[in-house]
């Protein structure tokens, strides 16, 4: 991917929605381009590994840039992750180089004290100053502003957590060519919701998630804009739609919520007219509030699925969503085969899980028998979601991997606060898991079997709470604790967590 090509258009390459920040394509040409001279200097070489620790601001899009001009994987690490969480990361990914910001200071500053072998050697922080680490982009100013002589492309190497608990790298082979020869994977869902260089991108969500990083980088490389909210305000992002006229844009389905709900008349107040074609993914939107979107905004919200492994990708539009609602759509990229517990494809109709032939090959970093495990003997590869095909081709998802919980749009996997919860010397057994909520599609729960039963109680509830926020970033945490004589498990150790589910779901 390039976005040289687009110096002259006249368009802004982004713009920060709150600040007002401007950056043209010739800014941002520069800023990648003193970078990615910068990194060969210090001796980084295709296939290295920088690691971002950033929140949404005026430098990501530079450096995401520069890494993937320079050949290098970038890791965007969750801002909401404890310093121990990051250097896990930053560790297991191989790290040679950090780059961080001063509202991530904390965070940066913190890495040191988990990381057995010592911080990389190179460290960047944007407009900070901290002790070992080189002021950004001061430290480039000097470098030059046109491209490295042997530009190759780079890819994301995106952190996503698995059934352990523990982030898993998901890493795709580089390409090995230059950025103007490497293939766009994206280029089946921009051509499908219409995105040009004309098109202004809204992108509401963090940066450090796939797609929005993904989407953003592929809009400017068509010469499209994208503006980004530094933090998801409903109202405000009517008011960015209205002010930047933008023309697509891509959401969760917690944010179709949150916007639904403001006051008729506040909604009512924006001229959303403007907008050509909006997607969602990431979380199952329900059908009601799918229906209430597109009569607000007219048959415009398209939906897809697929994941950060980019096995494979399903997409329909709104026109076809009303006649098949539910539906994640037909493939786009990939083949969906849907399979039985023996592997045998399942009638359509027929739940099973969800396998894609013909997707992108991937690898789990450091970790050959999970990626073994999502694929099947003909190559075809999962995530491990549950759903099925209806007669007519169309994909409809009735599970979201094994035990997953889904809020607001972010995957959270219990067993980090399960295992934390088994260390306190108060709990004998502990489950976690996702619950039905009105806003965010689903919220934590944690249930807590105790060594004392005596010891249940709500100051135990609380004290465990804080306990759990002090050593995990808090959208990972129950949001309460209940607890129960005897968790529901098998005499092989098998947590049947829907007994659970069930209790906890149910009205009161």
């Amino acid at each position: 991917m390039q976005i040289r090509a687009h110096i002259e258009s006249g368009n802004p390459a982004l713009i920060l929605a709150s600040a007002g920040t401007m950056i043209s394509f010739g800014e941002l040409e520069a800023r990648a381009n003193r970078l990615a001279h910068y990194w060969r200097a210090a001796g980084l070489r295709e296939g290295d590994t920088v690691a971002v620790i950033m929140e949404n601001n005026e430098h990501v899009h530079a450096v995401m840039w520069a890494a993937r001009r320079a050949g290098l994987y970038y890791a965007l690490i969750n801002t909401h992750l404890t310093a121990v969480e990051a250097a896990y990361i930053v560790e297991n990914s191989g790290a040679r180089a950090v780059v961080g910001s001063r509202a991530m200071r904390e965070v940066c500053v913190g890495l040191v004290e988990y990381l057995p072998n010592g911080l990389p050697s190179l460290l960047l922080i944007a407009d900070d100053d901290l002790p070992g680490w080189q002021r950004y982009p001061q430290c480039v100013a000097g470098q030059p502003s046109t491209p490295i002589p042997d530009e190759r492309e780079g890819d994301l190497l995106q952190y996503s957590s698995g059934t352990t608990g523990r982030p898993k790298g998901i890493r795709r082979e580089l390409p090995h060519t230059s950025p103007s020869e490497a293939p766009n994977i994206l280029m089946p869902l921009m051509n499908a919701v219409g995105i040009t260089s004309e098109s202004v991108y809204l992108s509401p969500a963090p940066l450090y998630h796939t797609a929005p990083s993904f989407w953003s980088m592929v809009v400017q490389s068509l010469g499209g804009t994208t503006v980004v909210m530094e933090k998801f305000d409903p109202e405000f992002a009517l008011e960015c739609i209205r002010r930047y006229g933008i023309t697509h844009g891509q959401f969760v389905p917690a944010m179709f919520v949150r916007m639904l709900k403001l006051p008729e008349a506040v909604r009512s107040s924006y001229d959303v007219s403007g907008l050509q074609r909006v997607v969602h993914a990431a979380a199952p939107c329900p059908v009601d509030i799918k229906k209430q979107m597109i009569q607000w905004w007219g048959p415009i919200i398209d939906e897809y699925y697929a994941s950060s492994e980019a096995v494979g990708a399903s997409f329909i539009r709104a026109e076809d969503w009303l006649e098949h609602p539910g539906s994640v759509g037909r493939p786009l990229v990939g083949v969906p085969h849907i399979l039985g517990e023996n592997g045998q494809e399942m009638p359509p109709g027929e739940p099973g899980e969800i396998y894609y032939e013909g997707g992108h090959s991937f690898q789990y970093l450091k970790d050959e028998d999970k990626t073994s495990a999502a694929h099947d003997p003909h190559g075809w590869a999962t995530v491990g979601d549950i759903g099925y095909l209806d007669k007519d081709g169309y994909l409809y998802l009735t599970d979201r991997r094994h035990h997953m919980i889904i809020s607001g749009g972010v995957n959270i996997y219990p067993q980090e606060a399960e295992d934390l919860l088994i260390t306190h010397p108060k709990v004998l057994d502990a489950a976690v898991f996702g619950i039905p909520d009105d806003e965010m599609g689903q919220s934590v729960k944690g249930v807590v079997q105790t060594v004392n039963p005596a010891d249940a109680t709500n100051a135990l509830a609380t004290e465990l709470l804080d306990w759990l926020r002090n050593r995990l970033a808090h959208y990972k945490c129950p949001r309460s604790i209940s607890f129960e004589a005897q968790l529901p498990r098998t005499d092989i150790g098998k947590l049947y967590k829907q007994q659970l589910v069930a209790k906890y779901s149910s009205p009161k």
